[in-house]
């Protein structure tokens, strides 16, 4: 047992120990992702994506088939399921040890990417940044939470409430739903540019230890975002520093997950705060 109260998430049947900070790889097979760098087009493109963040330290890859960028195009179910089904699959053939998170809020796309695609957990970013939440989305996440209790995967559960008081709350409502379902292995992820202003996103990152109450990881997923800008000119491409400043914030208030475009930085941030840390 460790600070986050768990000391383990099983993914897939392998055991992810939290006892130092893990960093979770985006792989986003989308022509549109808000990060250029991070786009990857074809299966090749993937694998490679795949091949590098693991290599560079990356334990989990978590894979998205939509852009959630303010003004994004949505994108048909059916596309995304097509998109999603071609990277889980070559990732999986190629790196079946590593476990495999999909980004997604729709809970049939959800289901297949796991029962039939390889996807070991489920990283549910709710209809925020499509729609205002509504009783639709609360029909939606209902259907989720049954589903990832059902399917007994880690479900990444992540909230856009503006202030540190309403996240708790939220995630204080949520947890015991799901907890009453029999879901066994929840991340709680402060959602960081969702539903927030700037100042509202650094206060929530100065409080983030206050998700320790929960006794579960805690994910951050502050990566090149536009709260790190400097300047109203600055491109995701120019906020790799601020993203390691911003993780290093995080890691002292708690995060037990990075979910990173930059894999290496981030193992080499964790060892400079975390100096146990085998990341």
């Amino acid at each position: 047992m460790n600070r986050f109260g768990t000391s383990s998430i099983n993914a897939g049947g392998k055991l992810l120990s939290i006892d130092q900070p893990l960093v979770m790889g985006i792989v986003n097979f989308t022509p549109d992702s808000f990060y250029a760098a991070s786009r990857v087009r074809t299966e090749g493109e993937i694998l490679l994506r795949a091949r590098q963040m693991v290599g560079d330290g990356a334990q989990i890859l978590d894979v998205g088939a939509f852009s959630t960028r303010p003004g994004a195009q949505p994108v048909p179910p059916e596309e995304e399921a097509a998109r999603l089904e071609t990277a889980l699959r070559a990732i999986k053939a190629e790196l079946p040890e590593v476990p495999l998170s999909v980004d997604t809020f729709r809970p049939l796309v959800a289901e297949r990417c796991v029962t039939e695609w390889g996807a070991d957990i489920v990283n549910d970013v709710g209809t925020i940044a499509m729609v205002a939440p509504s009783a639709d989305d609360e029909r939606r996440k209902e259907e989720m939470f049954r589903l990832v209790a059902r399917l007994g995967v880690p479900y990444i559960l992540m909230s856009n409430a503006p202030t540190m008081e309403e996240m708790m709350l939220g995630f204080a409502r949520d947890v015991d739903r799901l907890y009453r379902l029999g879901q066994k292995d929840i991340v709680l992820d402060p959602g960081f540019g969702f539903g927030k202003t700037r100042e509202q996103n650094f206060d929530i990152l100065q409080q983030l230890d206050r998700l320790k109450v929960f006794g579960l990881p805690v994910l951050v997923g502050l990566s090149r975002k536009s709260m790190l800008r400097q300047t109203p000119d600055d491109t995701p491409a120019q906020l790799l520093k601020p993203t390691i400043a911003a993780n290093g914030t995080a890691l002292r208030h708690g995060a037990s997950i990075l979910r990173v475009h930059d894999v290496k930085e981030a193992v080499e941030t964790i060892r400079r705060h975390c100096p146990y840390s085998e990341a």
